[in-house]
């Protein structure tokens, strides 16, 4: 009431301007602008090259390739070329900004899955030492070598060498065997002699000193291991797969649609227009139908990650197989112990009598008080464990399932083309709608795009569709080994010493009360761990949690 309203007669600045492009198009076309200044503008804020071979006032453009039009134009051959080069740096950049988020998710956690397993693999590593310096001191510095040598085996194979599993656990206990006898089978003044010792290593699988202990090992081992392998070898492979479709090579074809659809409207002054959705649509659908065949695969790649991460988990968890290694070698070393006698019978007959030499074996030089920083990783506040930080990444990865099959809608949507209901550029004028038929997306929908030819699969493309599938199979499981040799859940035949060692660490501290002797819990791994590491009270903890044993009252040496 109190203020004054626009008269019927009266329009805004911006109704006049949406008036003159919505005459602009019902007259046919844009009208050529009265001067060049405002391409100027935009051509020198973008940085396309020197601004003194653009015109002042439009001029006839019959040297254009791409940009041609019946009106006068502001662009000059060299201008178009410049426009070229920066409307497939606008792509390029485009698809690595949608893909950034998506690439950011994977490899940081390729990084952090890597960094765990090594920190996995260095703490069981220090376990299984310790638990030599402790309960077996006097034939700790030969045996810690080899347990140096099984890890670094270890991780060998989950960081992609091509190395077996079967092959490396068995060669720990051929190599165990030796020390074990020398010590503890039958113990002697002086060490045995190398080419008796080399005798024992070559008739250990025969004797099975250690009973089917290294077979339950090697099954635990590639349950867990392989898995963990193909988990990591998987998302490298998601980021090169990101690597390459960011860096994709457009064709002839549909860098001249690129250019028509992004900067020939520059030449007519419509330095402001945008897109029609539907022209915008074809044009990225046409460049991107390569890419778009990578959908079905990338779907089945991120479903495949979920699947391999949900069956992660339990006994065959490698956090779990790794950090209850050492109640592994404690189990063999016992039953080595108490069959001795038969054992020595065995070796007799094998090798003959113990032949040894005039050295004696040098205690423990196992560092217990060396800093391990995987302690912290699994550490009680952080709540962390490599399930939960699989689940984590898995929820967030599959946002992305349907990246690849939805991209050209979102670049179009989110990026490049006008909005619906105004004015749009159709690759010649500005009109008010795009009429020509839309094609879906994929290699096969293109042969009736209007705006981009398709010629056939890039062969880039294909090699990493084929990458996909093999890593699929992989994730599967379907180049697994099946292990169903061996029930890893039982716990003996009832007595003697292939029940499992008992202990006095109930399952409120986190271990299990099953007499397993195995940390059930595979979590925060200093629920068993008290005062600094080295220290008599941290030893008996952490191994009366692993390996129900109480160390410091009854040591076995």
């Amino acid at each position: 009431m109190g203020g004054k309203s626009l008269s019927p007669g009266v329009l805004s600045l911006g109704a006049l301007l949406l008036l003159f492009l919505l005459l602009a198009a019902a007259s046919g076309g844009a009208e050529p602008p009265p001067s060049c200044e405002g391409v100027r503008k935009v051509f020198q804020l973008r940085q396309l090259g020197p601004l003194g071979g653009i015109p002042e006032s439009p001029r006839a453009g019959v040297d254009l390739q791409v940009c041609t039009s019946k009106n006068p134009t502001c662009c000059t051959k060299k201008m178009e070329e410049r426009y070229q080069t920066a409307a497939k740096q606008d792509i390029q950049q485009v698809l690595q900004t949608s893909s950034a988020m998506l690439k950011f998710l994977i490899s940081r956690n390729a990084a952090a899955f890597q960094e765990t397993f090594e920190t996995l693999i260095r703490l069981a590593e220090n376990y299984t030492s310790t638990l030599f310096c402790n309960a077996y001191r006097n034939m700790a510095a030969e045996a810690t070598a080899h347990v140096q040598e099984f890890f670094t085996d270890v991780g060998l194979f989950i960081f992609g060498t091509d190395v077996s599993t079967e092959e490396f656990v068995n060669r720990f206990f051929d190599t165990l065997f030796p020390v074990v006898y020398n010590h503890v089978i039958n113990p002697g003044l002086t060490d045995i002699s190398l080419e008796y010792a080399e005798c024992l290593r070559m008739a250990r699988r025969d004797i099975e000193p250690f009973g089917n202990v290294p077979k339950k090992a090697i099954g635990q081992m590639a349950r867990s291991l392989l898995p963990s392998r193909t988990f990591l070898q998987a998302l490298n492979l998601g980021i090169e797969v990101i690597n390459t479709t960011d860096h994709l090579h457009f064709s002839k074809d549909c860098s001249r649609a690129l250019l028509r659809m992004q900067y020939c409207p520059h030449c007519q002054g419509l330095t402001l227009s945008k897109p029609c959705m539907g022209y915008c649509l074809n044009v990225i659908r046409g460049c991107l139908a390569n890419m778009a065949e990578v959908d079905l695969h990338w779907r089945g790649y991120v479903q495949s990650m979920e699947e391999l991460s949900s069956a992660m988990s339990g006994t065959n968890e490698i956090e779990h197989v790794l950090l209850n290694f050492h109640a592994l070698v404690n189990e063999a070393l016992l039953q080595a112990r108490i069959n001795g006698p038969e054992l020595s019978q065995q070796v007799n007959k094998v090798c003959g009598p113990p032949v040894r030499k005039p050295t004696q074996s040098p205690g423990c030089s196992f560092d217990q008080n060396k800093d391990n920083p995987g302690v912290k990783i699994f550490s009680r506040d952080s709540e962390e464990t490599l399930t939960s930080r699989r689940k984590e990444f898995i929820s967030h990865l599959r946002l992305y399932r349907a990246f690849y099959g939805g991209l050209a809608d979102q670049l179009c949507g989110n990026e490049l083309a006008a909005a619906d209901g105004l004015p749009c550029w159709n690759g010649e004028d500005v009109v008010r709608s795009y009429t020509h038929r839309v094609v879906g997306s994929g290699i096969k929908a293109q042969s009736a795009n209007p705006e981009v030819k398709v010629k056939g699969t890039d062969p880039v493309i294909s090699q990493i569709i084929d990458k996909l599938k093999h890593v699929i199979q992989l994730l599967q499981g379907k180049s697994f080994p099946k292990y169903h040799k061996w029930d890893l859940q039982q716990t003996g035949s009832g007595g003697g010493v292939d029940e499992q060692i008992s202990g006095d660490c109930d399952d409120e501290d986190g271990c299990g009360g099953s007499g397993s002797g195995e940390v059930k819990r595979v979590l925060k791994i200093t629920d068993c761990i008290s005062g600094p590491p080295g220290t008599p009270m941290y030893i008996k903890v952490h191994l009366d949690c692993g390996l129900k044993l109480p160390y410091g009252k009854t040591q076995l040496s």
